[in-house]
Order: structure tokens, then sequence, then C-alpha cells
């Protein structure tokens, strides 16, 4: 008898686990090193639907991993590729594709609650919380893994049971001292972050976003400070220009001639260094088309470092593709949106020729190294180089975890840690942690809003909802989103604006802080739901309206007693305390009490008002202190 492909599975797994699996609806996020791996395990395991999302195309430095890639599919979807790639281990399981943002406004709450279990492979810390946060609020368990090198890691995430991606910390990005990156760099990295979060930021992003510069003023930096703020007020200057002719040259002369000029001047800051080489453009452009520097076959070598006219060409280019795209978003969205800026991304080409460039005829002016593409998209990125074996490895993790997921039983899972060079075992599997109680995402109340966006104003959500369907009433409370704070009792500029100018769309979340001291609610997470709400008076309305909140309330903390050990009480009573001996020896049952050691007699304070004693001793490191009971 012909044995089909599902048969080892049921022999396996057990009949009832594999019937889970097949009936199995899953999302997978990302397609890189772990996903690869992740969907050739769901599908060969024959899970019965597996949707995968992922917004990067294939490249070439991918290829040495991600297996499911070839040389012909680069600049293609990574999440098509895969798909196609995949479908053919197992025909037999439905494969659905998504080259998109997971954050994009189609990937609702509804749609996450359509899942049976998701599997996170991403690299990116924002997304990840973005998953995690939509998981906690579907309530549908989630599977996190990532790899660092040759370490790796997988954590299973059930609301209220499990620790979440949020429960602990996340190391900040290292920041750099904002006169080091702008008036005295030493090293590739500085000259890189200049470009990335400095100059790409000012011509393209918007300019006061320099979370990696650090602009504290002391007393021997305050007059360096008041320039460079100078200098970026030029820049907006020039970038007023975006689009034109003359914007390259003048962009250009700027930071490689004027300020380089500048710096040279100050004499004593350039005793103990070499000083920077201001550059013409003129004369470099002149330069870049005799040796015929050719900007196409020089942006596809990654690898190669590029040459001083070979990375004005490319800057020249970058600028020019940029300015193209920053002008359709002004167009679209209006000078002065959020939305018509471009930031940095590691897969964005644009950005990424940009910084590189900028990067390395900074380096040139400086006296440093110059780095490759290939190098500076990994030290912008913050990327460590990724191991095959490790995304291997971390990826069986992931299906033996969904195992247990599947079966519910969520107190077996196991948080498994992989550290090879740990001197102990190479799989170091824990119990999982339980949530933090203190948890900015999994320790408040999630519900639901929904919310016509083109009707609904912040006073809306304020009168209507938070104090009315919430509970709050005349509570003093906060309303804050990604953006910052909305409203608070002193914050009530904004009540009239429609939710959509405070930057609030589908899928955002709001978070609600109880201010009061006593009694006072959890924090409220709302996920806003868009939708027309035409036929009904009020533009906002509960998803759940016959269902009353039950918020719980912050618990109590308290009061904590200072230790006082001054003798300045009133009404205080003094008690015995008796200190064994430095002589520990037993006494002999022949022994008298007069032969016996010494027991030296302490005094303790202890307030009336309260149980604390406050021991005082002029012998410390007697042992223990044993306290006679009048």
């Amino acid at each position: 008898m012909a044995l089909d492909r599902d048969t080892f599975n049921r022999q396996s797994f057990g009949p009832s686990l594999n019937a889970s699996i097949k009936q199995a609806r899953v999302l997978m996020v990302g397609a890189g090193g772990i996903g690869c791996e992740l969907l050739k395990n769901l599908v060969l395991t024959g899970f019965g639907e597996v949707h995968l999302v992922d917004l990067d195309t294939i490249d070439l430095s991918n290829l040495n991993r991600q297996f499911l890639f070839r040389h012909e599919h680069i600049k293609k979807s990574k999440a098509e590729i895969a798909k196609e790639a995949a479908q053919r281990f197992n025909p037999n399981v439905k494969i659905v594709a998504y080259h998109a943002n997971i954050k994009d406004d189609q990937f609702d709450l509804d749609w996450f609650k359509g899942f049976r279990l998701v599997f996170n492979a991403l690299d990116n810390l924002e997304a990840r919380r973005h998953v995690n946060r939509m998981c906690l609020a579907s309530d549908v368990p989630l599977i996190e893994s990532g790899t660092t090198g040759f370490n790796g890691q997988v954590q299973v995430i059930k609301k209220g049971v499990t620790a979440c991606y949020d429960c602990t910390s996340k190391e900040t990005p290292k920041s750099f001292p904002v006169c080091t990156i702008r008036s005295t760099p030493s090293q590739p990295i500085h000259c890189i972050v200049w470009g990335k979060s400095y100059l790409l930021t000012e011509m393209f992003g918007t300019s006061e976003d320099q979370a990696t510069l650090d602009m504290s003023e002391n007393g021997d930096n305050a007059q360096e400070i008041a320039e460079l703020k100078k200098e970026s007020e030029a820049l907006r200057e020039i970038r007023a220009s975006v689009g034109t002719q003359q914007f390259p040259q003048m962009l250009f002369d700027k930071v490689f001639n004027k300020d380089i000029t500048r710096l040279r001047s100050m004499e004593d800051m350039w005793k103990s260094r070499r000083p920077p080489e201001p550059l013409q453009y003129d004369t470099l452009l002149r330069q870049a088309s005799d040796t015929g520097a050719v900007k196409e076959s020089t942006i596809q070598d990654g690898q190669k470092v590029w040459t001083l006219e070979e990375n004005l060409a490319v800057f020249n280019d970058s600028l020019s593709r940029l300015s193209d795209r920053i002008l359709e978003l002004r167009k679209q969205h209006g000078d002065n949106s959020p939305q018509a800026t471009i930031s940095f991304d590691k897969d964005d080409e644009d950005t990424l020729d940009f910084v590189t460039a900028s990067a390395n005829i900074r380096s040139h002016v400086f006296g440093i190294e110059a780095k490759s593409r290939f190098d500076i998209k990994q030290m912008a990125g913050n990327i460590i180089p990724a191991i095959a074996t490790t995304n291997a490895i971390v990826a069986g993790l992931c299906v033996l975890e969904s195992f247990k997921v599947l079966r519910g039983e969520f107190d077996k899972a196991q948080e498994v840690f992989l550290t090879p060079f740990a001197g102990q075992r190479l799989l170091a599997p824990d119990r999982p942690r339980a949530p933090n109680p203190d948890c900015p995402i999994c320790g408040n109340y999630q519900t639901s809003v929904c919310v016509d966006l083109s009707r609904a104003t912040l006073n809306d959500l304020v009168e209507d909802f938070v104090k009315l369907q919430l509970g709050f009433g005349e509570r003093e409370f906060a309303v804050n989103s990604d953006e910052g704070l909305l409203y608070d009792p002193d914050e009530t500029d904004n009540l009239e604006k429609l939710l959509s100018e405070l930057g609030i769309n589908q899928n955002s979340f709001v978070t609600i802080v109880d201010e009061g001291e006593e009694d006072a609610f959890i924090n409220v997470v709302l996920n806003i739901q868009s939708s027309s709400l035409e036929n009904t008076g009020k533009p906002i309305k509960g998803l759940e309206p016959d269902r009353a909140p039950e918020i719980p309330r912050k618990p109590r903390k308290e009061p904590t007693i200072e230790p006082n050990g001054d003798h300045t009480h009133t009404q205080d009573r003094e008690i015995d305390v008796e200190v064994p001996p430095k002589d520990l020896k037993r006494p002999r049952e022949d022994q008298s009490d007069a032969d016996a050691p010494s027991m030296k007699k302490k005094k303790a304070n202890v307030a009336a008002t309260d149980d604390v004693i406050l021991l005082e001793s002029d012998d410390p490191g007697t042992g223990a202190i044993t306290i006679e009971d009048d």
C-alpha cells in the first residue's frame, strides 16, 4: 500500500496534534534569514495555511544564507519568491504572500484575529514591537525569535500568561556627542552617523530628529553648539532648493567647503590632530568627468570602496532620486506634513547610496578610511552578520514550541537560548517568564474603539468614549499616542482637532493614563479601528458596546519607611537585644553562668507609632541577633 506524505506526520505527532497542524492558519512576518528556514519547516510539517508578509526585496548579500533565493531573484519580492520556492516542498499547503509592510492599514485587528498563531522572523525593532502589540490586542499567541551572530533566542508570548516582547527593556542605540560627529570625527562610524542622522535628516527628514546626536551643552562646547545650530539653519535654507539644478552644488559647497573652512580656522582644535581639507565642487566634478566615473556601474558594486570621484557621482545621482521622491511626497501630503519626509532604511537604495557617498566624501576631508557600501549598510543599520546554521536551529525551535501552543500547553512552553560559546550546553531552555506588571505594553488594560477618522475629534474620544464608555468620569487623565502627549487637564489645545490631524490612523495605539493618586485605573491602551459611522450620530463607539469594561486598579504602593538611627524619637521604649559573642562555642553543661562567655547587651529603639525596630550596635558583625520577648 502506497504511503501518502502525511502518514509519517500522523505517526510522529499523533492524530490529534497532526489534525491541529493541518487545520492551523498561521501568520509569518519576515522572509529573511530565519524566515526562509521557518517557512520551509512550516510547509514540510504540514501547516494548513501560511500567510507570509515581508516588505523587502532580495539583495545579493542575502544569498549566502537565505536559501530559497537565487541570483536571478535579486530585486524581486522576498515574500513572493519565498512562496514560489516553498510551495514546491508541499503543494498541499496554502501559502499567501504579501509584499507589504506589516504596519499597513490592511493588516488590522480583525485580520490578526483570523490566525491561530503568529511567528515573528524580523530584524527590525519597531516592526517587532508592532506585531507584539497587535497579537496582545487580538489575543493571538506569538512566537518571537531572533539571532545575533551565533546566538539565538525563541520566546512564546501569550497574553496574560507569559512575558511579552516589551516586558524587558531593549538596548538603546548608542549616541555620539554632537561636536564629535559634526566637528571632529575620527572614525568611519562618526562620518556614517553624520550622513545618516544629520545630513539626510536635515535635507529630507524632520530636522529636529537627531536622536543619535548628543546636543547637551557644557562650558567647553557651548560656543561650538551655537555655531552648529547656525549651520543647521543654513541647511534648512538650502533645503528649499530641493529639485533645482543648483541643489547638489549648493549642498556640497556648504558641507564640504564652507563648513570645513570654518572648522580649519579654529586653530586650537587642530593642534593635536590633522586638520580637514575643504573640497572644490567644480574641480572634483571635472576630475570625475576626466576619469569617466560611471554612476550605474559604480552603484552596482557594493563591495568596492569607491574613489572620491565615484563618491561624487553617486552623491549627485542619489540626491536627484531623493529630490524626486520628496517633491512627490510634498505634492501628495503637503509641504509640512510628517508624511512628506524620507528617513534612512538600510534596504532603501536611495538613502543608502546618499549616506555612503556623503560619509565617504567626509571621510576623505578628515583623512579617515573610506568604507564600501556593503560595510556602511552593516554599520548604519546596526547589523551583526547572520549565521545560516543559527537561523536553521532557531527556526526549528520555533516549530517545536508551536506544537505546545497548538495543544494549549503554555505551561510547558520554554524560552530557549542558543549560546554556543557560553561554556555550558548549546541550548539553554528556561521556563517562560511571567508578565511584568510594570510593562508599558502588556501590563495595561487593552480594548478597541471604532472611529470614523473623517469626523472624530480628540474631544469626541475624550468625552464620549474615555469618560463615558470607559468610566473615567471626572478622573484626571492624560491621552498619549506614539506622537507624544495629546491631552491632559493642562493641555487642551488639541481637543477640537481631528484625530487624523494628530497622526492617529487605522491600527494606531492610544494610551489613557489615570493621573489620580487613590484607586487609579491601570493604563488603558486603545487600538484604533477605522470605520465609516455615517448612519450614527457619534463618530466614535466601542467595538463591544454591550460589555461594561472592568478596568483593574493600580496596586497600592506601600509607603517605604526610611531607616533612622538617631535617638530623637519621643515616646520610645527600650528593649534588650542579646547578641551572641564572637566566641560561638556553647558553654559546657557543668559551666556556671558566671563562667560562660558574657552576652553583650544592646539597646534598640522602637517607635511607639509603628512596629519597626531600629537596631544599633557598636560591635557589628557579631552574628545573629536575638530579640527577647517581654
